[in-house]
């Protein structure tokens, strides 16, 4: 990468960052709100942008399923104990991660849960992608991510529980340009409901 383009990707992490401690600081709602147009703003003008250049301007936002506040919920953890897995990627080549955590919890009536991995990479970082009922025809059909520590995505926890809020959920950057390379969810993160909360899919 060209010293500006790595200047500019450091910049686009520290906003999202920012972003996020903006969002956890707040009642959930206005944090959605914020993190809604901040992402919008970001797609539309960053050199960063995950959208193909051609695109940006007519970028109109981003779209999203209603605010559902029962789409928030806490999830309880407990340890897995696992060596380092590969997980299909939009690329070529998998990417190691190794679960450490599966995280419980109730939406819409239904007992659910998710594994939380780490990035087998240097730094590592914690990260959560799931598929669900509407992958693939309302969403994007290699899931979407809630936690993405490297990125900055991180809603932080609640008493010790995991605060997994799923009206933001959002499509990694290869949905919208496959020269990203994105990590795909995992078969043990498909979820047998319709997550209808977060980012939408338009092909």
């Amino acid at each position: 990468m060209a010293v500006a383009d790595t200047l500019a990707l450091l910049d686009w992490k520290r906003r999202v960052f920012d972003l996020y401690a903006a969002v956890r600081a707040i009642q959930p709602e206005p944090g959605w709100e914020l993190w809604r147009d901040t992402r919008d703003e970001l797609f539309r003008s960053h050199p960063q942008s995950p959208l193909p250049a051609e695109r940006r301007a007519a970028f109109e936002g981003i779209e999203y399923w209603p605010y559902d506040p029962d789409a928030r919920v806490l999830a309880a953890l407990e340890d897995v104990e696992a060596q380092p897995q590969p997980i299909e990627s939009s690329g070529t080549e998998p990417i190691l991660f190794r679960p450490f955590a599966r995280a419980s919890f109730e939406l819409g009536a239904e007992q659910l849960s998710l594994d939380v991995a780490w990035l087998w990479a240097y730094g590592g970082g914690a990260f959560l992608s799931f598929r669900d009922a509407t992958s693939g025809t309302e969403s994007y059909g290699g899931g979407r991510y809630l936690l993405d520590t490297v990125k900055g995505a991180d809603l932080g926890e609640d008493d010790g529980r995991l605060v997994l809020d799923f009206n933001f959920a959002y499509n990694p950057s290869c949905s919208y340009d496959p020269g990203w390379v994105c990590p795909l969810a995992p078969p043990a993160n498909r979820l047998p409901v319709a997550v209808e909360a977060g980012e939408r899919y338009t092909a």
